[in-house]
């Protein structure tokens, strides 16, 4: 599916280039404005800058609002940088409170108080109350267009009442039924509606027992409850119970996009949210600070390797093999912090399994430490003909990859208490562990065997 979305951007950029090239911008338009808001930001992120501000012009005024929300927030900085306040406040006309929430965050201060003076008194209400609440939390992600409904209403007058209505918000799947003082008691699915006796009131055939989401949850936990339960919508609520919003699927599925591309990037040090097509000095400053962490790291593993220069000199094979022990580290421990991390923001990994998790961990890498390090010995000997350099290296190995496995466990959880993001710093610290073990077990087993 991803090669398939990758070659209909591809296509669509190349047909768009050629309009522009051949001078036909009329054509170059409406192909441009046929497409759907979300492939529009698809294409926009996939080009440089001066390309993608001569495309942001020929996009209908209309899809404005729409196309920056697809977006991401570095690249929606660019585009708005050059509107007019008017533009800016077209296009947050109609968005929904919870877009226009997020959409409002990030315009400049003057731009923000603008819009929110365009807005009546019941939409700027809706809106402060969702921006009261982090942009990270259920609160701050739900939208407030609910429809609720009474308990001794008949299933009846109930419809009668969306008739009258004649539409629905998107991706409606139940009415939530509340009390007079706004109180939730629970669901009534659009399906039980339509398949119930019409003289039933709502309390008979609703749903008490279906979830619902505290304001103050974090977005990832909203996501696995949506999960959890197969959601397409589910009431959000303050601690006494008031209905508050709903928060839909398709909110949810931007929380699932942004985490796993948030634990990609972290790992290089990253931010989700960086344009691809960025100036160059803006991109070059941001990964300068990773950068210059890594070199810190390596002059930590120099400095254990100049500890050993009488062990270098006189043995040459051991600096020929060192890094294979360094390396074989680096690997098994980021398998194991991958899936530590994994488990962590699967809510998999508990003070119950911690112990269990380590000491299989631990068993793991004795038993591929064990088998590598025979393979690894077999060859040193075969190269340089020594049997004593083949048990060195096979004895760090098997120390690296224990070591490994253990820091693979232990560093992402000590770094969860502390409230550091593990998928940004773990990487990093890890190979670190890995590289100062591995060279210091095998320099300091080859200083005592092999001089």
């Amino acid at each position: 599916m991803s090669d398939q979305v990758s070659e209909k951007t591809a296509n669509q950029l190349q047909a768009l280039s050629d309009a522009l090239e051949t001078g036909t911008m009329q054509h170059a338009r409406r192909m441009l404005n046929e497409l759907s808001p979300a492939e529009i930001g698809h294409l926009l992120e996939s080009l440089p800058l001066t390309e993608r501000l001569i495309i942001w012009d020929l996009v209908d005024p209309d899809k404005d609002g729409e196309v920056l929300l697809e977006v991401g927030d570095e690249v929606r900085t660019t585009l708005i940088r050059d509107m007019s306040l008017q533009d800016l406040v077209n296009a947050a006309e109609g968005m929904d409170v919870d877009d226009l929430a997020d959409f409002i965050q990030s315009l400049p201060d003057r731009v923000t108080t603008q819009v929110l003076t365009s807005l009546d008194a019941q939409r700027r209400e809706l809106l402060e109350s969702v921006l009261s609440y982090p942009e990270d939390s259920a609160g701050g992600m739900m939208n407030t267009d609910t429809i609720t409904v009474r308990t001794q209403v008949t299933l009846d007058v109930v419809l009668r009442y969306l008739r009258i209505l004649g539409t629905l918000p998107d991706n409606t799947d139940s009415l939530i039924v509340t009390t007079r003082k706004n109180t939730y008691v629970g669901i009534l699915p659009l399906s039980t509606l339509l398949t119930s006796s019409l003289e039933l009131t709502v309390g008979e055939v609703m749903k008490r027992d279906t979830e619902v989401v505290n304001a103050s949850m974090m977005d990832v936990e909203v996501a696995k409850i949506f999960q959890s339960h197969d959601l397409v919508s589910a009431p959000v609520v303050d601690d006494n119970m008031k209905l508050l919003g709903r928060i839909t699927v398709d909110d949810v599925v931007d929380v699932i996009r942004d985490e796993a591309e948030h634990s990609v990037l972290s790992m290089a040090g990253l931010n989700e949210e960086e344009d691809l097509f960025a100036p160059v000095v803006p991109s070059a400053r941001r990964r300068a600070i990773w950068l210059g962490f890594n070199l810190l790291t390596a002059f930590m593993a120099s400095w254990v390797v100049s500890n050993f220069e009488a062990t270098l000199e006189k043995v040459v094979a051991i600096a020929v093999l060192m890094n294979v022990v360094a390396s074989m580290g680096g690997i098994a421990g980021t398998q194991t912090l991958t899936l530590v991390i994994r488990g962590i923001a699967l809510g998999q990994v508990s003070r119950n399994n911690q112990r269990w998790l380590l000491t299989k961990e631990i068993i793991v890498g004795l038993f591929n430490g064990i088998g590598w390090a025979l393979v690894i010995a077999l060859i040193a000997v075969f190269w340089f003909g020594d049997v004593h350099i083949g048990l060195v290296i096979a004895a760090a190995t098997v120390i690296n990859l224990v070591a490994a496995a253990f820091s693979g466990v232990v560093l992402p959880l000590v770094m969860r208490k502390l409230n550091i993001d593990p998928a940004l710093a773990g990487s990093v610290v890890l190979t670190t562990v890995t590289d100062i073990v591995g060279l210091f077990a095998f320099l300091g087993l080859a200083t005592v065997f092999l001089l």
